[in-house]
């Protein structure tokens, strides 16, 4: 008997023994192929020698130190390279154990950066419907799904959601995709208005939307008049890329393709690729002035930040994806994902939606391609396809819920950014057949 409390109590669940590049194997020798990199995690794959080298030389000079005493040569180096390349205006790093962890240090230093300003009414954030930002109390009061969010609403602080930016569901016909996008974007202009500027400390949104849509990106000018909004009314733009940052979408930093740049960034996932759990937020030159010249000190700190072997993992996994190529790879293995996905499934009956950026691609599944009706959640479409899949070799990220939290599936697919055009066969081979036998059970 496992004493091992899983995330469910009825699931039996093999062991994972071993993975080598895109493959992920248990002890009887069944192989997986890893099309959604567990949760878009496993940018570079399974059994990086490089990045295990760095781990294993690190683990040998200093595992671990608190930062409450000490910084460490692999922090400051892989917060020099991240800053080095980040959206102009940020400058500090501060480094967590994982994305929620981010999120939560983004949410608190945001309050504390209008404290320390003189400006304690400022205590609302806004963010969006069916957003994801994590699962501690503050990231899931921040996020905007309604069914992960029920049963701990007594606990949450008080986030004001507004529209997400979701073409395929809220685009008109008649109306032009930047104009949709601006629409959208102006909801944000009205709750403004509605809480008052002065109450506001800022806005959270993923550049991609990930686990809760399915690999959402914005309309065109959506983050363009997002940031507009901020600027003139003083807001804190956070952006979450812990699932779509680090390349996953084609860039380094996701939000590069929309032009912007954001007062606070959270990332996590893809920087440790799985080899370490490793999440940070950055944040402008101006937020950390404005604490080291008033209190100095932020209310904040976890015992792992800045872990020294977490931060040479880091520091591996994104020198790999620069060295190596990975960033214009991911452009054109995402592009031949999307043809390949677009081939097999561009007519299907029950494939409504096909989207995303890099290799990031979500298939929002549908009962009718016509009225785009979701499927009755009774019928358990997302699980199904999980399951099917995943009996058929491929690991994949269904999720239901699309829609409003209780109506909709999707299917999110990012692969390992060293996949081949043999492997993107094989994945839309696995994941086609896993889409029928789901179908007709």
């Amino acid at each position: 008997m496992s004493h091992v409390f899983p995330r469910h109590c009825h699931a039996d669940l093999p062991a994972a023994t071993g993975g080598a590049g895109c493959y992920i194997h248990d002890a009887a020798g069944r192989r997986w192929l890893d099309g959604s990199g567990g949760a878009a995690v496993s940018c570079l794959g399974h059994g990086d020698r490089a990045v295990l080298d760095a781990i294993k030389a690190q683990l040998d000079a200093l595992a671990y130190a608190h930062t409450g005493f000490f910084t460490s040569e692999p922090a400051e180096a892989l917060a020099d390279h991240l800053i080095a390349r980040a959206p102009e205006g940020l400058e500090r790093v501060y480094f967590v154990s994982g994305g929620s962890e981010a999120i939560e240090a983004a949410l608190k230093l945001a309050r504390q950066y209008w404290v320390e300003r003189g400006e304690p009414d400022r205590r609302h954030l806004i963010a969006r419907r069916q957003s994801y930002h994590g699962n501690t109390l503050g990231a899931l009061a921040a996020g905007g799904n309604e069914w992960r969010r029920a049963q701990f609403s007594p606990l949450l602080i008080d986030v004001r959601h507004i529209a997400p930016c979701y073409a395929y569901r809220d685009q008109r016909p008649d109306e032009r995709a930047e104009d949709y996008g601006r629409r959208a974007a102006d909801e944000l202009e009205a709750e403004v208005q509605r809480l008052g500027p002065e109450n506001v400390i800022g806005f959270i949104a993923e550049p991609v939307v990930g686990a809760t849509a399915g690999a959402v990106p914005p309309a065109p000018g959506y983050f363009a008049r997002i940031r507009e909004i901020c600027d003139r009314h003083g807001l804190l733009l956070i952006l979450d890329e812990v699932m779509c940052g680090m390349g996953r979408t084609g860039t380094l930093y996701a939000c590069e393709q929309d032009g912007i740049r954001p007062d606070i960034l959270c990332m996590a996932k893809g920087l440790g690729a799985g080899y370490q759990p490793i999440g940070a937020m950055l944040c402008s030159g101006t937020i950390y002035d404005t604490i080291r010249d008033g209190s100095g000190f932020f209310q904040h700190g976890h015992t792992y930040q800045g872990h020294p072997t977490a931060a040479a993992c880091g520091l591996a996994v994104v020198q790999a994806i620069e060295e190596r190529g990975l960033l214009d790879r991911v452009q054109t293995q995402g592009a031949r994902l999307q043809a390949a996905l677009e081939d097999r499934f561009g007519q299907h009956p029950h494939v409504g939606d096909i989207r995303g950026r890099g290799l990031f691609r979500g298939l929002e599944l549908v009962e009718d391609r016509e009225t785009k009706a979701p499927f009755d959640p009774a019928r358990r479409i997302a699980a199904r396809i999980k399951s099917t899949c995943f009996d058929g070799g491929l690991v994949c990220y269904p999720m239901p819920g699309t829609i409003d939290g209780k109506r909709g599936d999707h299917v999110l697919l990012a692969p390992p950014y060293i996949i081949s055009d043999t492997e993107i066969d094989e994945l839309v081979d696995k994941l086609a057949a896993g889409i029928e036998a789901a179908l007709s059970a």
